[in-house]
Parts: C-alpha cells; structure tokens; sequence
C-alpha cells in the first residue's frame, strides 16, 4: 500500500510539475508553445489558463492529501522499536554484592 501511494504521489507531482510549466505567467509561459497554440482555439482566449489553473489546485489538494495519508500506511502493523530500547532487553541486570561480603580490593589482605 504504501508503495502504491509512493508512485501515485510522484505520478501527480509530474504532471503537476508540467502543468504549472504551461501555464502562462506574466511573461507569457510556455502556455502558448503547447500544442502550436491550439489551446486557445480549441478552449477559447481564457478559458484554457483557467482549465489549467483549476488542475493544478485539484492536483495539488490531492498530492497534499496522499501526502498525509501515506504516513498512515507506513506502518504496517510492527511494532518499532528504538535501538535504545533494544539494547535494555538484552542487557542483563548486575546481582548486586551480598551484605557481608568485604569490598574486593586489588591486593592480597595483611
């Protein structure tokens, strides 16, 4: 699942990354190059930057979205651990010395 979510996420940012390339900016964009201009033919004068506008915002909503919804499906029903956490496991406790056993010390007793 989360995998999908992945390439459906970079899927949406590529298209999304075209769309905003096309749209005309204050200096014209690329907007006209896309298809030798028939954009505004097909769709009229303005209501091709208006159709691309609209897709990207829907685009964008849905690309925050997943973004969102994959860090739900990043657990996959495991629970996770830290290493911290890991290694108090495996760390075995010290007995603690006996009440009348005299401190050890580094030479013979005189």
């Amino acid at each position: 699942m989360f995998v999908l979510l992945i390439v459906v996420i970079t899927l949406i940012a590529i298209i999304m990354t075209f769309l905003v390339l096309i749209q005309a900016g204050k200096g014209g964009g690329l907007a006209g190059i896309a298809a030798g201009g028939a954009t505004t033919q097909i769709l009229g004068a303005r209501q091709a930057p208006d159709v691309l506008e609209k897709a990207t915002w829907i685009l964008a909503t849905i690309f925050i979205v997943l973004c969102i919804l994959t860090n739900f499906a990043i657990n996959d029903g495991e629970t996770q651990r830290s290493i911290i956490q890991s290694q108090e496991q495996q760390a075995q406790p010290l007995a603690p010395l006996p009440q009348d056993a005299p401190p050890e010390t580094g030479g013979e007793a005189q």
